[in-house]
């Protein structure tokens, strides 16, 4: 069996790329690493080749403004592969709590305990660098005030928090993890299958005058379908010739619907758009993903072979350990840049103009340059926590329904969270799901699910 754990390098381990390679295990997966690496390396670039400011001071989207580039989506939209490989990561984890007496507790708490803290570290000191810019926004009245500052003040402390949803999803997909390995075990491909099924005919009730509220239920089905590929490829059973059949399916299916169906061209969601295909996720999406997966298990055996060079490897190793925080600050150093260009008097071309084009790659330079101060700032926060006592060592019995409930609280807190904004001075409402919310709930809804989270922890033990 492959080992799927992420590579990483501790700091003051030997960085040549000899080194590497002869601490690289001779089964691991590189070409998973490589996907979870380069999926969030390609949701950065996307974001900073689509977001811009217009000469009215809002923040637009190039691909809302330029209607043509929205087919490049059908190839930069790769979070499909981060849930792919996230399966496959979950899979070798849960192998490992299996391998425990059959009758110990708190495996299912073990198991979200560890998930919950990799992914919450580095998410609470993002929100709590956003609380205190929101709170200093505020108080100097810069949020308040008529005209653009104010209104790119209030719409950055909305926005750049909107990449979290991605968090709380991936933490629900992690919560479901160990029920949805078990029906694997037991039904192989057939599970993603029915999840697919699920999926379509929650579109067809939604798009064929049912109510719109369920189409929320493809937050959860759709993106568990595609986490449950990674078992899948994890098991072995996504062969090259399956990998073919998901690439023409896919996409095939994708082009149909947004040609033929009620799906627009775009698979991020755009301002103004009556539909998107990302809130809630469409079977246009899915379909998209399915393919895009394909086309990663299709890739797997040539990619292998470029990536058993200890040179290649070694880049795949070493940026590693800085994706996740490179992710959750890229929209920051964004903001900081087009507000100083704005700020000097700096005219920004139109959009897609050959200036445009001609200006990206200066840009995504200074944009590099500021991501990489933040993330040497801020990575610290995204290391593995410290091991705690095994489940076996559990004697509470309500550990694992109580991590269960907190993996909901989590849920829905970080999504409101990524939804209202930070901006809890100003605490404007914003409608999520069936009414308003604001800042102030959707901190408070967190704040319980890490409580509920705490409580679960071995005694005398902790997660660093």
């Amino acid at each position: 069996m492959s080992q799927t754990r992420p590579a990483s390098v501790p700091p003051a381990a030997p960085r040549t790329a000899s080194a590497i390679e002869a601490a690289t295990p001779a089964d691991r997966d590189r070409w998973v690493d490589t996907l979870r690496v380069g999926s969030l390396l390609v949701v950065i670039l996307g974001h900073w080749l689509m977001v811009a400011i217009t000469a009215d001071g809002r923040i637009t989207n190039a691909l809302a403004v330029v209607p043509a580039l929205q087919p490049l989506t059908w190839f930069l939209q790769v979070m499909p592969l981060f849930f792919l490989v996230g399966g496959v990561a979950h899979a070798h984890r849960l192998e490992s709590l299996e391998r425990r007496p059959p009758a110990a507790r708190g495996r299912y708490a073990a198991f979200f305990r560890r998930r919950a803290a990799r992914l919450l570290r580095p998410t609470l000191a993002f929100l709590a660098v956003w609380v205190v810019l929101g709170v200093v926004a505020d108080l100097s009245g810069l949020t308040f005030r008529p005209g653009d500052a104010g209104r790119l003040a209030r719409d950055a402390l909305v926005m750049v928090p909107q990449l979290l949803w991605f968090v709380g999803i991936y933490l629900g997909a992690c919560a479901f993890a160990p029920l949805m390995r078990r029906l694997h075990l037991r039904w192989g491909l057939g599970v993603a299958a029915v999840l697919v099924a699920f999926a379509v005919t929650v579109d067809v009730v939604r798009f064929g005058g049912g109510p719109e509220l369920v189409g929320n239920l493809n937050f959860a089905l759709v993106w568990l379908a595609l986490h449950q590929l990674g078992f899948a490829w994890h098991d072995g059973l996504l062969t090259t010739r399956r990998g073919w059949v998901m690439v023409v399916a896919g996409f095939g299916a994708m082009v149909l619907a947004v040609t033929v169906g009620p799906y627009p061209t775009s698979m991020v969601g755009l301002p103004g758009e009556a539909v998107s295909n990302m809130a809630p996720p469409t079977a246009a999406l899915l379909a998209q993903g399915i393919g895009i997966c394909g086309l990663a298990v299709v890739l797997r055996p040539v990619m292998a072979r470029v990536l058993s060079r200890p040179r290649v490897w070694r880049v795949v190793v070493v940026a590693g350990p800085f994706a996740m925080t490179a992710f959750l600050w890229h929209l920051t150093a964004l903001m900081t840049v087009l507000l100083a260009v704005r700020g000097l008097g700096i005219t920004q071309p139109a959009i897609a103009s050959w200036a445009w084009w001609a200006t990206r790659p200066v840009l995504f330079a200074v944009l590099a340059a500021v991501t990489a101060v933040l993330v040497m700032a801020f990575v610290r926060f995204d290391r593995a926590p410290r091991a705690e006592a095994g489940p076996g060592d559990e004697h509470r019995r309500w550990v694992d329904p109580v991590a269960a409930v907190s993996a909901g609280v989590l849920f829905f807190g970080i999504l409101i969270v990524s939804i209202v904004g930070v901006d809890i001075l100003g605490n404007r409402p914003v409608f999520f799901l069936v009414g308003e919310v604001t800042p102030i709930v959707g901190f408070a809804v967190l704040a319980a699910g890490l409580l509920l989270l705490r409580v679960t922890r071995p005694r005398g033990s902790r997660i660093d």
